[in-house]
């Protein structure tokens, strides 16, 4: 059974989860503020967090932020966001922070759902494939998400590991911008597809890759990307 912790201030909503996810197979808990929610966070050490925007105390890009800052306790949670604003500019903050995915208020249950799964399913995947993956002395080890360049270990944010690691599984393979969020996040990526080429600068830049002269990251005028490299 998937244990699911939900940080929300609203209380009714937290239980109307709890009732609905329950019903399918879940066990959940609810915490109000961010100190109860690191607590519940040590202590039961859930499968996904489901984190609200707007809390008390601090904000859940702050909470976000602190979870992927401290990895060594939380590990790689996987963190699904919920917001009622709308605005595209708040759900991409999200995002790049290391969120899995954002939810925007109100939403279907079974639209939840189907995220919560899609999340579960990728971190599934991710923790079975255990080998470590070379290309050109990018070496990335998907059992501990450690990424080295030329032996120096690399500071990713979520995304950036997950960009780099469906790269790294798909060499050669030209990915549109819309297919890149597709992959990352299981969803509709028409709102999120002017973030990708921020994520990909921003990855490139950490490889020390350029688009002129690149040595992993190749833009395709007019298609996308493709990762470029012999494997080891």
């Amino acid at each position: 059974m998937k244990k699911i912790l939900i940080l929300d201030d609203d209380e009714k909503l937290g239980q109307l989860l709890t009732q609905y996810l329950e019903r399918h197979g879940m066990e959940c808990h609810v915490a109000l503020a961010p100190p109860q929610g690191f607590e519940l966070l040590k202590r039961l050490k859930p499968d996904l967090l489901i984190l609200d925007v707007m809390l008390p105390v601090k904000d859940g890009f702050e909470v976000c932020r602190e979870i992927r800052a401290k990895s060594a306790i939380y590990g790689s949670l996987p963190i699904l966001m919920l917001t009622a604003h709308a605005e595209v500019t708040d759900r991409i903050a999200g995002l790049e922070l290391g969120a899995d995915d954002y939810l925007p208020k109100p939403f279907e249950p079974r639209e939840l759902l189907a995220r919560i799964q899609n999340i579960l399913r990728r971190s599934m995947e991710d923790h079975e494939l255990r080998e470590v993956r070379e290309i050109e002395g990018l070496e990335v080890d998907v059992s501990r998400r450690e990424v080295k360049l030329d032996g120096e270990v690399l500071d990713l944010t979520t995304m950036e590991y997950e960009l780099l690691v469906l790269f790294m599984q798909f060499p050669n393979k030209t990915f549109s911008r819309d297919e890149l969020m597709n992959r990352l996040r299981g969803i509709n990526a028409e709102l999120f597809s002017r973030a990708v080429d921020t994520l990909v600068s921003r990855l490139r830049h950490k490889l020390n890759d350029t688009s002129k002269t690149p040595r992993f990251i190749k833009t395709i005028w007019g298609r996308g990307y493709t990762f470029v490299g012999k494997q080891r």
